[in-house]
């Protein structure tokens, strides 16, 4: 058997063989014979066939299965001879063919894993803030929640002051254009509102926005700008000031229930004799829990960002054009569950594309890298791993663990199953490994 793979740029490479006649003859015989012994032709017993009436019969069948026999040798042969051939996928083959001489020839494309050398990646550093609750972030929560029980109270005879709430009208615009039109793109809230109710505070909508209708009377027109701030969603107006035309359409002000045991046992239902000590140590462990989740996150993508920029290497095209398509879906299936419509999804086409390539990038990188890491420290997945990972699903989706794993098996879905338990496994290495490093609650924000 003659085996050549000749390797090409972007992760490809073409497997070429050719396997003798008396090869072939062999494996033919083979597959004849086990026809004939499984046959069932009416005026032969069983296993008595003649092999010139079998080989008729079963001709179409014999053909398919002995190109299947050959091309499966041929791969495996392939691998025997460079054990460092990491084959991702067998494409369809572009030749197979028997010669006139009786052996046959096979040309088949072949998509390659990257082969890369692995960075450092034990005691990486990675900063976290505590993960306690301060008294601010306790106190924050509070008054959100005696802001949902608050009292409103129609003004008539004053103007707006700090702490109000105005309800408002407004639209906006850039450069003397409707915001959406000069930017080319839905803009969600910063288009423009009815009836919308904001509190006369700093913080409140866009940074100095509510400040500036401070004093203003009910039925007033205001011009107001405001610049876009770094952490807003849509870059392209990063920096960029605003021109709102506001409306005052009404003045409210708010009156919050006092904070006592009382309120906290009765109002709230939280549980008889509760006390605002209770509630406040309640909303304490649900902060500090939240934040540990979000540090555990913030663990790993600052190990994953890390790797990503310690190592670039070519990645299989078409994988990520698959990756690319799947995220590139994600995204507008939650656009369109936002209320977005058709015709503003496909506005932001190119910019879905583009962040889509992106991510699929990233993340076929990420989970090449996570797998070699997983091989060089001989981290493995058990079979029972494996169970117990579908008897989760299983209970999640209300299906029977057996005929979840029917369903897995038959869409050829196990081995991803076991390679997400792999990058998993992975990660928590990584991160057990890190060098972790407390910081200020100031520096984290930054």
């Amino acid at each position: 058997m003659n085996i050549t793979v000749d390797k090409q740029p972007e992760c490809t490479a073409t497997l070429r063989a050719e396997i003798p006649a008396d090869k072939v003859s062999t494996e033919r015989k083979d597959i004849v014979k086990a026809f004939g012994a499984q046959a069932k032709i009416p005026g032969f017993r069983p296993g008595k066939t003649p092999v010139s009436v079998i080989e008729k019969r079963f001709a179409n069948d014999i053909k398919a299965e002995l190109e299947h026999r050959l091309i499966s040798e041929a791969c495996g042969e392939a691998m025997k001879q460079d054990e460092e051939l990491k084959v991702l996928d067998f494409k369809k083959p572009e030749t197979a063919d028997f010669a006139d001489d009786g052996s046959f020839n096979l040309t088949m494309p072949m998509i390659l894993a990257p082969t890369f050398e692995l960075p450092e990646y034990k005691e990486l550093e990675v900063k976290i803030p505590a993960a306690g609750a301060t008294d601010e972030e306790v106190q924050r929560e509070l008054d959100g929640v005696l802001e949902r029980y608050a009292d409103y109270t129609d003004i008539e005879d004053r103007s707006l002051e700090t702490g109000d709430i105005a309800v408002i009208d407004f639209t906006s615009t850039l450069d003397g254009k409707p915001l959406e039109e000069a930017v080319g793109k839905p803009v969600g809230v910063l288009g423009g509102k009815e009836d919308y109710w904001i509190q006369i505070k700093e913080d409140s909508f866009l940074p100095g926005f509510a400040k500036q209708l401070e004093g203003a009377a009910k039925d007033e027109t205001r011009e107001v700008t405001s610049s876009v701030g770094e952490d807003f969603p849509l870059s392209d107006l990063h920096g960029k000031d605003i021109v709102f035309s506001v409306t005052v359409k009404g003045i409210k002000e708010q009156k919050l229930p006092e904070l006592n045991d009382e309120f906290v046992s009765e109002t709230l239902q939280f549980g008889k004799d509760k006390t605002v000590d209770d509630l406040k140590e309640l909303i304490s462990e649900q902060i500090t829990q939240q934040k540990g989740q979000q540090i555990e996150e913030s663990k790993v993508n600052q190990i994953v960002e890390q790797l990503l920029e310690r190592v670039d290497f070519a990645l299989p095209e078409e994988m990520v054009s698959q990756e690319a398509q799947s995220s590139a879906d994600d995204m507008v299936a939650r656009g369109a569950q936002s209320g977005m419509s058709d015709e503003q999804i496909a506005e932001q086409q190119e910019e879905i594309i583009a962040t889509a390539q992106v991510q699929a990038r990233n993340n076929l990188k990420t989970n090449f890298i996570l797998q070699e890491i997983a091989h060089a420290e001989k981290i493995a997945v058990t079979d029972n791993e494996v169970v117990q990972r579908i008897s989760a699903m299983a209970e999640q989706q209300k299906k029977a663990p057996k005929a979840l794993m029917r369903e897995l098996q038959k869409s050829n879905r196990i081995s991803s199953i076991r390679n997400s338990i792999l990058i998993g496994k992975a990660i928590d290495f990584l991160v057990d490994s890190a060098k972790v490093e407390e910081i200020k609650a100031e520096e984290a924000e930054a």
